[in-house]
C-alpha cells in the first residue's frame, strides 16, 4: 500500500514531463537494441572469416561496427540529457511547489516545525527525487531493457550456457531483497540527522549575538560536535552496509564471465561450439555486469527517494488550516469603514488547558483611537494575531464592519488591517524596499511621507546612503527603535483602515511614540488604532483605553475616567508615574 502509493506519487511528478521521458527511454531502448545487434554482428563476422578470410570483408564490418557504435553513443548521451533532464525540471516544480505551499500554512505551523527542517526538505530531500527520477530511473530502464533484449539472443545461441552463466543471479537479487529494508532505514536515520545538524546550524548563525554574550561558543561546539557525530555514525553504518552489498553483487555478476569463459573454452575445444557464438556470449554476459552491479548504486538512490518522498509529503500533505471558503466575502479596502467588534470572543491555544482569551467583547468605532494594556500574559497579542486571522479561530466572535471575519476573503482582510508584530522584522535589503514591502511599486515621495509619520525620515537622511542603505539580515545594522519606526513605516504606506501597532513602539521613548499617536490622528480620513503597550504616557493620549488581565477585557474608558476608579488601571498608572520620578 505504502509503495503504491510512493509509485503513484512519482507519476504525478513525472506527469508533466512525460514526452521527455518516453524519448529518454526510447532512446535508451535503441541503445541497448544496437548494444544487443553490435556483438550478433561481430558474431557473425568472425564466423564468416573463420571459413573464408577476406581483409575487404574485415573493413566492412569494421566501419559498420564503428558507424553503430557511434550512433549508440550519441544516443545515449541524448537518452541521458533528456532523463537527467526530467529529474530536474521535477526538481524546479517541487521547490515551486514547497514554497508556494509554505507560504499558506499558517505562522502556528512554523512554532512547530523548525525551520531548519523545513530547509533541509526543500533542499537534500529534493535533490534525493531528482537523482531518484534521472539516475535511479535512467539505471533501472537500462537494466531492463539490457536484460530483456540480451537474455533472448542469448538463449538462442545457447540455452545451456546461458542458464549456466545466469545461476548466480538468483543468489544476487535475494542479496538486494534481503538489504533493501536495512538501507532503507539507514538512510532515513541519515536524512533525519542531516536535518538535525541543519536545525542547529541556522539557529546559531540567526543566535550567534547571543551566544557571544553569554560566551556560550563552546557549548555551542560541543553541541554540534555532538549531532555532527552521530550524523557520521549514521553515514558510516549506511556505507558499511553499501560497501557489503556492492562488492558481493559485482562479484556474483564477475562470476557468470568466468562460467561462460570456462565453458566456452571446453565447448570450442571440443568443436562444439562456434568461436563466433563463443565471442557473442562473453560480449552478452559482459554487457549484463554493467547495469547489475550498477543495480546497487540504483537501488540507494531508489531507497533514498523513497524517503524522500514521504518526508516531503508531509508538508505537502497539511492542509493550512485558516483559508477561504467557498463562499467568502471579497471587500475592497475603499469600503472599508474600520469599525470592529468582538462578540463573546475565546480562544485557547492548542495543547493549552487555560484560555488565552475569555469571552472578551467590545466594539471599536472607525477612525477609533484605542490602547490595549495589562500584563504580559494578559492576552493582548493574542487579540491583535486574532484580529487578521493569523490564528485559527472560531466564526460568529470578530467582526469588521459587522462582516465576520472568518467569511471575509484572507487578502480583502489582510489588505484592511495594517499589523504592526512586536518582532519588527526587516528583510536583508534596502530600508527603501523594508518600507514599501506591501506595495513595491510606490514612489519614493510616499515612502518619505510614511517614514516622517513614523518618525523615522530624519534618521534615516542621515545615514550615508540614506533610503538605499541595506539594512542587513534582520535588520541588524538598525537599532530596536529603528526596526520598529521603519516596520510602522511600512505599515502606514499600505494606508490600510485598520492599524494593529502590537507593543510596536517598545524601543521608541515616550515622546516620540505620543508624536506617532498624534500623527495616526491626524488627517482627513482617520484609521482605526488598535494600539497594545506597556507605555502609559502613549496611552493616555488614545480615545479609550482597554485593560486586559487573564484573558478578559477588566476596564473600559477614557485616560481619566480609568484613574478615578479603584482597578488595575490605577495601579499601573501609579506604578508608571513612580517609574517616572525614579529616572
Amino acid at each position: 500500500m505504502v509503495q503504491s502509493r510512493r509509485l503513484a506519487k512519482l507519476g504525478a511528478y513525472l506527469r508533466p514531463h512525460w514526452r521527455e521521458a518516453i524519448l529518454g527511454i526510447l532512446a535508451l531502448l535503441t541503445v541497448n537494441g544496437l548494444g544487443v545487434y553490435i556483438p550478433w554482428l561481430i558474431r557473425t563476422c568472425v564466423d564468416k572469416l573463420s571459413t573464408t578470410f577476406s581483409w575487404y570483408e574485415i573493413l566492412n564490418y569494421v566501419v559498420i561496427i564503428i558507424l553503430l557504435s557511434s550512433a549508440m553513443w550519441l544516443i545515449r548521451m541524448a537518452s541521458r540529457i533528456w532523463l537527467f533532464g526530467v529529474g530536474r525540471e521535477v526538481e524546479f516544480d517541487l521547490k515551486q511547489r514547497i514554497f508556494a505551499h509554505l507560504l499558506k500554512l499558517e505562522p502556528a505551523y512554523f512554532a512547530t516545525n523548525t525551520i531548519g527542517d523545513l530547509i533541509s526538505r526543500a533542499t537534500s530531500d529534493v535533490e534525493n527525487i531528482k537523482r531518484l527520477l534521472g539516475f535511479a530511473v535512467l539505471s533501472l530502464a537500462n537494466t531492463l531493457f539490457a536484460y530483456a533484449l540480451t537474455l533472448p539472443v542469448m538463449l538462442a545461441i545457447s540455452v545451456d550456457l546461458t542458464l549456466a552463466s545466469l545461476a548466480v543471479y538468483p543468489l544476487m537479487f535475494l542479496l538486494v531483497h534481503l538489504f533493501s529494508d536495512r538501507l532503507r532505514k539507514q538512510q532515513t536515520v541519515v536524512q533525519e540527522q542531516l536535518s538535525d545538524i541543519s536545525e542547529l546550524i541556522q539557529e546559531d548563525i540567526s543566535g550567534i549575538a547571543l551566544i557571544k554574550i553569554y560566551a556560550q561558543e563552546e557549548n555551542e561546539r560541543r553541541a554540534f560536535a555532538k549531532k555532527n557525530q552521530q550524523l557520521l555514525t549514521a553515514n558510516l553504518e549506511l556505507a558499511k552496509s553499501r560497501n557489503t552489498l556492492f562488492p558481493l553483487i559485482a562479484g556474483l555478476a564477475n562470476i557468470s564471465s568466468l562460467i561462460i569463459i570456462w565453458l566456452g573454452a571446453t565447448r570450442i575445444s571440443a568443436g562444439t561450439l562456434p568461436v563466433g557464438d563463443f565471442l557473442a556470449l562473453l560480449i552478452y554476459v559482459e554487457r549484463l555486469v554493467f547495469p547489475t552491479a550498477l543495480l546497487g548504486f540504483t537501488i540507494t538512490a531508489y531507497q533514498r527517494g523513497e524517503v524522500s518522498i514521504d518526508r516531503l509529503e508531509s508538508i505537502l500533505s497539511v492542509t493550512p488550516k485558516i483559508q477561504d471558503t467557498s463562499d467568502v466575502i471579497h471587500l475592497p479596502k475603499h469600503e472599508v469603514q474600520g469599525k470592529l467588534r468582538a462578540k463573546n470572543f475565546s480562544y485557547t491555544y492548542p495543547g493549552a488547558t487555560t484560555k488565552a482569551l475569555d469571552h472578551v467583547n467590545f466594539t471599536i468605532n472607525p477612525g477609533e483611537t484605542v490602547a490595549i494594556v495589562g500584563a504580559i500574559g494578559s492576552g493582548k497579542s493574542t487579540l491583535a494575531n486574532a484580529l487578521p486571522r493569523l490564528l485559527e479561530i472560531e466564526s460568529g466572535q470578530l467582526f469588521l464592519d459587522e462582516l465576520d471575519i472568518t467569511k471575509i476573503a484572507l487578502a480583502s482582510l489582510r489588505g484592511a488591517i495594517a499589523y504592526v508584530p512586536q518582532d519588527s522584522f526587516l528583510f536583508s535589503t534596502t530600508i527603501k524596499n523594508n518600507i514599501r514591502y506591501g506595495d513595491p511599486i510606490r514612489e519614493q515621495q510616499d515612502v518619505e511621507v510614511a517614514a516622517q509619520q513614523a518618525q523615522i525620515n530624519s534618521e534615516i537622511s542621515n545615514f550615508p546612503q540614506q533610503y538605499e542603505t541595506i539594512v542587513g539580515e534582520r535588520g541588524i545594522t538598525l537599532s530596536g527603535g529603528q526596526r520598529q519606526r521603519t516596520a510602522l513605516a511600512r505599515a502606514m504606506l499600505v494606508d490600510a483602515p485598520v492599524l494593529i501597532l502590537d507593543d510596536a513602539l517598545s524601543s521608541v521613548d515616550n515622546q516620540t511614540a505620543t508624536q506617532i499617536l498624534k500623527n495616526l490622528s491626524s488627517g482627513t480620513v482617520k484609521k482605526t488604532v488598535l494600539f497594545i503597550t506597556h507605555q502609559l504616557s502613549a496611552a493616555a493620549a488614545a480615545d479609550r483605553i482597554f485593560v486586559m488581565d487573564k484573558g478578559k477585557i477588566v476596564q473600559m474608558g477614557t485616560h481619566l475616567e480609568l484613574v478615578q476608579q479603584q482597578g488595575l488601571y490605577r495601579n499601573l498608572w501609579s506604578q508608571h508615574q513612580i517609574e517616572e520620578l525614579l529616572h
